[in-house]
Formats: structure tokens, sequence, C-alpha cells
């Protein structure tokens, strides 16, 4: 195989980590670095646990189908090697002898039946078992089990039993009985095996591995149906009670072990949650359990990864003992012995090759240091929910402190955090909600006054414009920003018709309307920020008193003009300007008079009759 057994399309994966809480070696990691899960392929034993959890179907195995397709179509013999586990998956098959024809028609040139294989290996395993010299062993039917030994367990190589598994025993048979040219596709219901065919080769080789699922996707892809098919059988040699295989003690009954609780001297140990369990048993306590292993990953090789999912235990096994049944029911036992004698100089041995993927426990500080992330102490170390898929807490921190996994894969702390944000989250809100509600006051009055500022800016304009006088604002660049009507009246004609077009003459420099020396006023208060009051100014024929003050520093003045001809202001200017000659002579007379005594009186009186005098002129 050139790609890796197991592994995830990153497109399809929904992220919900089902697949890291399921693996018993903890081979899909949780990487710092990203929220997609990886499979390490060197970790991975293709036990296809991650598989059967995955709901959105994004974790897949290697597709041997092109690869079968292809031997198919070349000029090499092509033996299809089925797998006993084909009762407990085609129960829509009426006959498997259809089956059989299914697998002629779709190019194969020779149909075997595994079962036979099975009672060579179930041989093997009687002669050891019975031969007992002191050591148990665990029985290396399983590919997942094989590899958890030698990855997980390399201390306990020497305890797998010697003996290649069926597949193996089979390829052996058929390229004696057909040659060394031709191809074996084993068909059977174990992801794992594609594996375990990699690591053989010369006559124990098997080319292809096609798990049930896929062969029923060629099936469909090819127009190949039962009702359309004869029936055929399976080519020689068959098996005995090697069909039995499919369930976990099925291998011990075709080979005649004791099973029995008293006198046995082997247990079977099946399913993926016990499996863990009983191998680290078997290391720990071997001389005191003093029972042999049969152990299969799966609950029977009839509930593997490879068959159609959804299958039920029970349902399967009575089709896979009905089936045993019916086969035995006129079976050649003399034909079946001469084959076992026929076949048995073939060498079964094997060995294993030890692949230690443990990873070195880190610092004590490291793991404290988690525990503590994770909120758990000293004393709740080796206790914990098992949500996340280990057995303690503590195991949890030793991978988090390796970098296969991360804090946020303990549901009790993920779970607190999120219940902290939420609280977080509520008081923000509050204080968000308080704040929106001092906004909406806040813009309430912003808005009230703006309203406020508004009236009282057109109230101003309105009585700006009524003004006798004129009056204008400029900025430091001596462009009018206000100015009224009386402004405009006394610039004359020529500023009369801007006004028609630009009210107020807002935007227009003053420069352009003013003559220099009246212009250089302005330009003095807003360069000194000192007032000019009451300076009299002649523009064309008129005479001018003008007051220039500062409104902003250096950036804004304004202006109160006003024309000394017209009636109203001759008339208050004389009265101003007598009362400032009364005020400024005042202390005079008063000196006067404290020399002239009456006389300053009659002064004062007689200046006064004359301002009365012009009133009333007036």
């Amino acid at each position: 195989m050139q790609t890796p057994l197991v592994f995830i399309e990153e497109d399809k994966c929904k992220v919900c980590y089902a697949c890291v809480r399921v693996c018993p070696v903890k081979a899909v990691e949780l990487r710092p670095s990203g929220d997609i899960p990886y499979i390490q392929p060197d970790k991975c034993i293709g036990c296809g646990s991650c598989i059967e959890v995955c709901h959105p179907q994004a974790i897949s195995y290697y597709n041997s189908k092109p690869a079968v397709n292809e031997l198919l179509k070349s000029e090499h013999k092509v033996v299809a090697l089925v797998d006993p586990c084909i009762s407990a998956e085609f129960d829509d098959i009426t006959d498997y002898r259809k089956f059989v024809k299914m697998l002629l028609e779709m190019g194969f040139d020779y149909v075997q039946d595994g079962a036979f294989g099975v009672d060579l290996v179930a041989k093997e395993y009687n002669e050891l078992i019975s031969d007992f010299l002191g050591k148990y062993y665990i029985l290396a039917n399983c590919p997942p089990i094989v590899s958890l030994v030698e990855k997980y367990f390399p201390q306990l190589i020497d305890n797998l039993a010697p003996i290649v598994n069926p597949m193996i025993a089979n390829a052996k048979v058929l390229r004696e009985l057909y040659g060394s040219d031709i191809k074996v596709v084993f068909i059977g219901p174990c992801i794992g095996a594609k594996e375990e065919a990699d690591r053989f080769d010369g006559v124990s080789k098997v080319d292809e591995v096609l798990t049930f699922a896929e062969l029923r996707e060629m099936f469909e892809q090819n127009g190949i149906k039962e009702s359309n098919i004869e029936f055929s059988d399976f080519n020689d040699p068959r098996g005995y009670k090697g069909s039995l295989y499919p369930v976990s003690t099925g291998i011990l009954q075709a080979s005649g072990i004791n099973q029995d609780l008293l006198t046995g001297t082997i247990v079977t140990v099946e399913n993926k949650d016990q499996i863990m369990a009983a191998i680290k048993q078997f290391e720990q306590g071997i001389d005191y359990i003093s029972k042999h292993f049969n152990m299969f990953y799966c609950e029977g090789c009839m509930m593997g990864p490879g068959m159609k999912p959804g299958g039920k235990k029970h349902n399967r096994q009575s089709s896979v003992t009905t089936y045993t049944t019916k086969r035995l029911k006129d079976f050649n036992m003399a034909k079946w012995n001469n084959n076992l004698k026929l076949y048995q100089h073939l060498d079964l041995k094997r060995g294993f090759i030890a692949n230690d993927q443990r990873l070195a426990d880190p610092s004590e500080e490291k793991i404290e240091e988690v525990l503590k992330i994770i909120e758990k102490n000293t004393s709740e170390e080796n206790l914990g929910c098992k949500a996340c898929g280990y057995e303690s807490c503590r195991a949890f921190a030793i991978d988090v402190a390796n970098g296969i996994t991360r804090p946020d894969m303990c549901i009790m702390h993920s779970l607190k955090s999120k219940q902290d944000y939420i609280r977080s989250l509520k008081l923000t809100n509050e204080k968000l909600a308080k704040t929106q509600q001092a906004l909406q006051n806040s813009e309430k009055r912003a808005l009230a006054e703006k309203q406020l500022a508004q009236d009282a800016l057109e109230t101003t304009q309105t009585m700006l414009h009524k003004l006798p006088t004129a009056v204008v604002i400029v900025d430091e660049n001596m462009k009018i920003i206000g100015s009224n009507e009386s402004f405009v009246t006394i610039l004359g004609e020529e500023a009369a018709e801007i006004n028609e077009i630009i009210p107020g003459l807002l935007g227009a420099d003053l420069k352009t309307l003013l003559p220099v020396q009246f212009y250089k006023l302005f330009a003095y208060v807003i360069s000194s920020n000192d007032d000019v009051v009451g300076r009299d100014v002649h523009l064309n024929e008129n005479l001018l008193n003008v007051t220039i003050f500062s409104i902003k520093k250096n950036k804004i003045v304004g202006a109160v003009i006003r024309d000394m001809h017209m009636p109203e202001v001759r008339k208050e200017e004389v009265i101003n300007r007598v009362t400032e000659v009364i005020e400024q002579n005042l202390d005079l007379v008063q000196q006067i008079a404290f020399l002239l005594g009456e006389g300053a009186a009659k002064t004062e009186k007689m200046l006064n009759s004359i301002i009365e005098s012009h009133k009333s002129k007036g």
C-alpha cells in the first residue's frame, strides 16, 4: 500500500473528536496546531474503531478496488480467497453458490473457500496447546491484536503464537495448487488484513485484500445481481468446521481445543472494550491466570469493520451456524482428511517484529502542570469519567504533555470552561445592556440638547439678520463664515448680487470685499487676540464705527459695524459722545466747582439743558 491504511478526509470532518476518544492506542492525534485530527500511520493498529464511530464518514481506509480491477484485466490467473464470514455478510443472497458464481462473473478464475485454511491453522493450534511446555500464548489470528502487541506490548512478542493466520495458510495452499504465478485476492471483514498481507512474500503472498464492503461496491459497479446468476461452487479443497471462524470461539471448536471452564486451558477475549484490560492482565498475571488467550479485537470477525454496517451480532452468529450446519450435512470427511494430509507439509510457522510505538512518559512537573490545567489534584489523577477515551486523568495528562492531544478533550474541563465563559458572557451582556441603556439616555439628552441648540441657532440667526447693525464673522483665512443683511447692504450692490447666489456671503474672501486698512484690522485681531473697539473707518462715502473682537483664539473673529450716517445711529452716537464728554469733564468741573462754587452748578445745568434740547429735536 502506498497510502496510509486509515486516513481522515479533512473536508468531511465535523471536528466531533469521536475518533480521538475511541482509538484504543491514541493513534488519532489532536495537535495544538489545528482542529482536524490526524491518524499516525505508524501508531495505527488497523482496528477500524474510528471508522465505525465517524457518522460524517470522514474516515476512510485504503481502497483496493482499482488494484483488483487491474489484476482482473491482467493475463494472470486470479484467485478469490473468500473468508468464511460470507455467511454473516451476504444474508441477502439466498445461496452461497450464487455468491461464488457472482465472483466468477466479475472475472475471477477460481473461488476458494477460506475455511480450509482455518482448518489447517486450527490443527497447528491443537498441537501447540496440547504440547504445553509451561509457556502461555496469545493466538495470532487477528491482525489488529498482532499489531497491538508488536507496537504497544513488545515485551509480549514471545507470547504470540508463532502460527500464520488462515489468510496466509490459504495463500500457501493456493500457490501449491495453482502455481506461483497466480494472483491471490483475499476477501474478508478485516481492514487490518490489508497491512497483514504486505508482511508476507513468496508462496505466502496475498496480492490484494478486499473488504466485503468494497466487494459489494464492485458488484454494483459491474451490474452483477443474484437474480441473473446460476449456481456454482467453491473450488477444492473445502473447509470443515473452519466455517465457524467468524465467531470468536470458532477457531477453538475447529481445532478441538478444550474450552471447558474446569478442565480447559484457554479463554476467549473479544470486543474492543475488553481487549486492552485483558492483555494487561495477561502481562501482569499470566502465571496466576494460567490460560492461553484466544483474542479477537472485534466481537468475532463477523463484526469486523469491513462488513456491512449495522449488523447485529446474534443474527450474524445464527447465520454462521446455519450455514455451517447446512454445509456439513453431506460433508465428505474422507476427502477433507486427504486434503489435510496433502498439505500438512506446509510450513505454517511465523515470526513477529517489535515496532515499539510507546512514548516515554514526560516529567512529573509537566504531568502535574496539565493536571492543574484540567483542575485535577494528585488524589484525583487516577479517577475520571473516561469520556475522553483514557482510563484515567493521569493517562490523559501524559498524552497532553506529550503533545498528542489537548486539554479541551477533557469533557469536565471543557464544560467548566464553557460554563465560566457563559457566566463571563452573561456579566458582559449585563454590563453591555447597562451601557446600552446609558447610551440611549445619553443619546436622548444629546438629541434634546441638539434640538435646543438648533432652536437657539435659528433664533440667533433670525435676530442677527433683523439687527440694523452689520455683523460679520470670519476665520483665520479671512473667509466669511457668517454675516447678516446689514453687512451686505454696507458693502454695496456687488455684494448684494453675490448674496443672491450665496446667502450670507459664506466662503467669500474678506480681502476682496474691504479696503486694505479696514481688512488689516481683522488680521490684527486674528494674530494678536486684542479687540479693536469703536474704531471709525471710511468705506466709500460712508463713515463706519467698527468693533472687532476675538471669538476663538487665532481662529475666528467677529465684527459689529455701524453706519454713522444712519439717523438712529447718528442720534445714538451724538448722545453717547456728549455723555462721554460730560463724564470726561465731570472730574474737572467738580474741581472748578470747589473753587467757583455756584458757577459749577450753573454750568452743569446748562450742559444738561443742551442735551435735553437736542433729544427733543431729534
